[in-house]
């Protein structure tokens, strides 16, 4: 060590020699590939959901201005609404937040024309969420067919799942399709339209689904969760045939569950932990058919008290889902995915602390006056460093360009709601919530894996061979509101929540009836 040299610059010029290493350049430029492909598929999503947009614009120009509704026109006559299907709308619920009175009131008010029916089931009756639907379907009892059911408790099969099958139970003895939501899913006038119609152009179609578009409401913690979803958003913006399935948005056929074919029934009920993972497992089985439509992608404002707390927990459950599975090539895909996306994450983060390590040395050497001789560091360094902002930068810009793209889309579909917008969007979170949700999936996928357990909304699961085998229910020790939603779980017993409650609910729905100041 050269004695001009002071212990803490000698380990940094030590790291940035090491750094330059050909297996050190291979995971630094590796970190460039990686950044360059998200941009590219954001880039491809864009392109998708931006020639939607052309087409409602030319629809428009043509003189459809119903073309949120349809492309054409011709398609709203009374002769074709009379001829459309019936279909059931199943919303599972548990507690109730800040969004989901706005959610809930897009959902039951929708234009679509043909025989349409909402079950929202509730586990009991405990759950804040039925005294908020008991009066939303009070509201709205002349207008809509809306029930509410209560569950009971799930015992082979997480809640959500065990509320989805009551309802499929009971669903209208008519209904030909069969929509699950989940409550944070704000729908667009025509979207239960046009997942039918895309259903009934190709009955060859097992799934449909979509995707949301987080709204992050300005903490770190929603911004890593808008991060976290990002990658999954170009799966989905394909136009058509996907792998990737959604659990907040799935519209099947009703004769699937009523016969249990594919076992969708028996696979979901027998232990399931994860209702779109389990089916898509179903789907690839069997080679059925999954996709997406440009329009289905929904609106999903994130809580506005979203804390980083939460945000881990959120992290946890959908690590855990790769620790479900029904079959052992389900099983061997799970762990193929667990591998790549541990491996994929940390060798996204390490390029940027080689990257920090390189322009720390570069800066010492240029404060203290050092040669390069000196220190034996190259230039080589900060050449890795800037080929890693460049395509930084690239990926940045490519992930606002298709969040800005879905806004508009999202606007468009919405033309009666207040308009979405990116004028909260901020780059730097956006950055370091790139780092920190990459850093933490692998921790918290390991942690997944040796624990075989986890608390989803208040209920513990246990997790045998991939599927549910115990289930515990600890009231007052677990957590009091869900992860994204902020939603509050726990009510009064057959009775009405506390009074601050009741006000809050109040508010909103006065806030309802209001004029909205979008609206012309």
């Amino acid at each position: 060590m050269s004695a001009a040299l002071d212990p803490v610059d000698w380990l940094l010029f030590s790291l940035s020699r090491a750094f330059r290493s050909p297996l050190a350049v291979f995971v630094q430029i590796q970190g460039c590939v990686i950044c360059l492909t998200l941009a590219i598929g954001w880039a491809f999503a864009a392109y998708v959901r931006n020639r939607e947009i052309n087409r409602m614009k030319d629809a428009m120009k043509c003189g459809n201005s119903f073309a949120f509704l349809c492309h054409d026109i011709n398609e709203l006559e009374h002769t074709n609404q009379v001829n459309l299907p019936r279909v059931t709308v199943v919303m599972p619920l548990k507690g109730f937040g800040e969004h989901n009175l706005h959610n809930w009131k897009s959902q039951i008010t929708s234009l679509y024309g043909g025989p349409l029916e909402f079950l929202f089931v509730v586990e009991s009756t405990e759950d804040p969420a039925y005294h908020a639907v008991s009066r939303l379907i009070r509201d709205f009892k002349d207008d809509v067919d809306a029930k509410i059911i209560l569950a009971g408790l799930s015992t082979t099969c997480s809640q959500k799942i065990h509320n989805q099958l009551v309802g499929v139970e009971r669903m209208h003895k008519d209904t030909k399709y069969v929509l699950f939501l989940d409550d944070d899913v704000r729908l667009h006038p025509g979207s239960i339209g046009a997942l039918t119609a895309e259903m009934e152009k190709n009955p060859e179609i097992f799934i449909q689904t979509g995707y949301p578009l987080d709204l992050p409401s300005g903490s770190l913690g929603s911004y890593c969760i808008y991060e976290y979803h990002m990658p999954c958003s170009m799966g989905f913006a394909t136009g058509g045939k996907t792998f990737f399935l959604w659990g907040g948005c799935m519209m099947m056929h009703a004769d699937d569950f009523r016969r249990d074919n594919y076992g969708v029934v028996s696979g979901l009920r027998d232990g399931g932990y994860s209702d779109d993972m389990t089916l898509a497992a179903i789907a690839g089985a069997h080679k059925r058919l999954i996709t997406s439509p440009p329009v289905a992608v929904f609106p999903h404002p994130l809580a506005s008290d979203l804390s980083f707390s939460r945000y881990w927990n959120y992290l946890r459950k959908q690590t855990f889902v790769l620790e479900s599975y029904i079959s052992r090539v389900n099983w061997l895909m799970n762990r193929g995915l667990f591998s790549f996306h541990c491996y994929l994450s940390w060798g996204f983060v390490a390029p940027y602390f080689m990257a920090a390590v390189h322009i720390a040395a570069a800066l010492q050497i240029y404060i203290k006056g050092y040669s390069y001789e000196e220190t034996t560091c190259t230039t080589s360094g900060l050449l890795l460093a800037s080929c890693l902002a460049i395509c930084t930068l690239t990926e940045l810009l490519s992930m606002w360009n298709l969040t800005r793209i879905e806004v508009q889309l999202c606007n468009m579909l919405s033309p009666e709601a207040p308009k979405l917008s990116l004028d909260y969007y901020n780059w730097s979170l956006i950055f370091v919530a790139l780092l920190v949700d990459n850093f933490l999936y692998p921790i918290s996928a390991f942690r997944s894996h040796f624990s075989q357990s986890i608390n989803w909304s208040g209920i513990r699961y246990h997790l045998k061979n991939g599927k549910i085998n115990k289930i515990e229910r600890n009231r007052g020790r677990g957590p009091k509101f869900t992860d994204l939603g902020g939603k509050h779980l726990y009510g009064k017993k057959g009775a009405p929540p506390k009074a601050s409650f009741l006000s809050s609910l109040a508010r909103s729905l006065c806030q309802w009836h209001q004029p909205k100041k979008y609206e012309v």
